[in-house]
């Protein structure tokens, strides 16, 4: 079952990553269910850090993995009722460089 939120996709970003709630998200003409992990911006531009789980562009265990989306570029968002557990990152990961980080999963 989607929540449907009347706010913008900043909101319901930020509500995902506080809530660790996965995201439906249309990027690039797929559809992609994804853990959201970081959000901000870089050289400009906001980006949301996430861990793909599945996309709809038919690659398999492709589609699994670390992704930047350019939050511009999304087509929809939908924030789902099913959760996740937080950072996926081990302990020796580095985090991007962010300009202005809205919100990080922890």
């Amino acid at each position: 079952m989607l929540h449907y939120f009347p706010q913008s996709v900043d909101v319901r970003i930020r509500e995902a990553i506080a809530g660790k709630n996965l995201l439906q998200v249309q990027y690039k003409n797929h559809t992609r269910v994804v853990e959201p992990h970081d959000f901000g911006v870089r050289h400009g531009v906001e980006w949301l850090l996430v861990y793909q789980l599945s996309s709809t562009d038919g690659t398999g265990s492709h589609a699994v993995g670390w992704r930047l989306f350019d939050v511009g570029k999304i087509a929809s968002l939908s924030v789902l009722e099913a959760k996740f557990d937080g950072s996926n990152r081990d302990s020796t990961h580095t985090h991007y460089a962010w300009d202005v980080l809205y919100a990080r999963v922890d």
